[in-house]
Formats: structure tokens, C-alpha cells, sequence
């Protein structure tokens, strides 16, 4: 058996990055799934372009704000404690919209990683 607790606050952002960006996958010992700590400032996106996975299915889990994720048909709206599923292949851009009233913070959850 083993635990792990994780101090998402504790582990250092990512350099580089459009938004502040925490990978929590590692410290967790996680290997079979990729989990993200995203916090966006209005006018910053999660993903550094628009894209998509060949083989990975993503979740983006929003705990606080408004995320919305541009896809080729429509963006969509995603508030506070609503779940966001992309499946591979799916191409999208989820961001903070310019005109947000504040930021945005989200669980993204992919796997395989």
C-alpha cells in the first residue's frame, strides 16, 4: 500500500508557461495519468497553443471562475465545479477570457500522460 499527500502550493510552477501552471503528476508518483494545477489570469490560455492528443483523454475540472475552451465548433463556458471532457483528437484551447471578471482555477486530468 502506499499514500501520498500533496502541497499543490508547495510545488514550484512551471517556467515558461502562460499562466501559472503546477504539475502535480510526479510529486504524486502518479504514472498513468497527468494532473495540472492551472491558475489563468484574465487573458492567459492553459495550453501553450490550440491542440490536441492522438491518444490522451483530457479533463479539465474547474474550481473556481470561468474557463472557456475554444473547440472548432464553439467555445464553450465551463463555471466552478463543472467538468470539461475532451477526448483524443478533439483540438482545443481552453483560456481565461480578456474580458473575465477575475481568474481562473482549474484540475486538468489526462491520461495516458
Amino acid at each position: 500500500m502506499g499514500y501520498r499527500v500533496v502541497d499543490a502550493d508547495a510545488v514550484d510552477p512551471e517556467a515558461d508557461r502562460p499562466c501559472e501552471c503546477r504539475k502535480l503528476s510526479e510529486p504524486g508518483g502518479l504514472e498513468h495519468t497527468a494532473i495540472n494545477r492551472f491558475r489563468a489570469e484574465p487573458g492567459e490560455q492553459l495550453p501553450l497553443a490550440y491542440h490536441y492528443h492522438e491518444t490522451q483523454q483530457e479533463a479539465f475540472y474547474v474550481l473556481s471562475g470561468t474557463l472557456a475552451v475554444e473547440t472548432p465548433r464553439e467555445t464553450y463556458e465551463v463555471g466552478a465545479d463543472d467538468l470539461f471532457v475532451v477526448d483524443p483528437e478533439s483540438p482545443q484551447r481552453a483560456h481565461n477570457p480578456d474580458d473575465a471578471d477575475g481568474p481562473v482555477t482549474v484540475l486538468a486530468i489526462g491520461a495516458p500522460p
